[in-house]
């Protein structure tokens, strides 16, 4: 699927710093004349918010009852928010979209993968991302960056489970057809601040405007 706007995605495991970097990646666009629209995964709709709120606290959920609630929040932004802002011609950063599920519930959790991939893909109409920015952290460096007593259910998760997400996005990542871009997330807020708009700069210069 073609879209008149840019579609970018920045994905990392815990602590790798996605939301702070799609902040400061969407600010410094906009200060170029760019029109951004910010999303986030789950969120950005009233259900998806009601389902972040579950998926994220301590409630217990089966692996495969998380995948679907994740998919359900993913097919609303995505026709609620997303399309139609690409469609008027804005750039959409997103934080976190398909490949987060592959890495937590396919690499972490252990469900089917082609069975997440059939979701992602009905769930997302087919919505690719055309940039996608993985900020690569090891599992403990991420984890020591979040305070524990108000760390999230995933968060919360044994560093095993960590490793597998990181390890399910380097694999996504390697397998990539040119449209993801591993940066080191271990530095400072200004020097990852930095590789994010280096790599993302070129391919804004040959996309169209948003």
């Amino acid at each position: 699927m073609r879209s008149l706007g840019a579609f970018i995605v920045l994905e990392g495991g815990d602590g790798a710093g996605k939301t702070t970097h799609a902040a400061l990646l969407a600010g410094r666009m906009r200060r170029r004349g760019r029109t951004v629209l910010v999303a986030r995964e789950p969120g950005g709709t009233p259900l998806g918010r009601a389902l972040r709120g579950w998926l994220k606290g301590g409630r217990p959920t089966t692996p495969l009852a998380e995948l679907l609630l994740f998919s359900a929040a993913r097919a609303e932004i995505v026709h609620r928010v997303i399309l139609p802002a690409l469609r008027t011609g804005a750039t959409v950063v997103c934080d976190r979209f398909a490949a987060s599920t592959v890495a937590y519930q396919g690499y972490g959790r252990g469900l089917d993968l082609d069975l997440i991939h059939t979701l992602n893909l009905q769930a997302s109409q087919g919505l690719r991302p055309d940039l996608t920015v993985l900020l690569d952290v090891p599992a403990e460096a991420g984890l020591a960056r979040k305070e524990p007593g108000s760390r999230d259910r995933f968060e919360s998760e044994v560093v095993e489970f960590h490793r597998r997400v990181r390890s399910g996005y380097l694999s996504l990542a390697s397998s990539a057809r040119g449209d993801w871009a591993v940066l080191d997330g271990t530095g400072s807020k200004a020097d990852v601040a930095s590789l994010v708009w280096k790599t993302v700069q070129p391919f804004l210069d040959t996309s169209r405007k948003g």
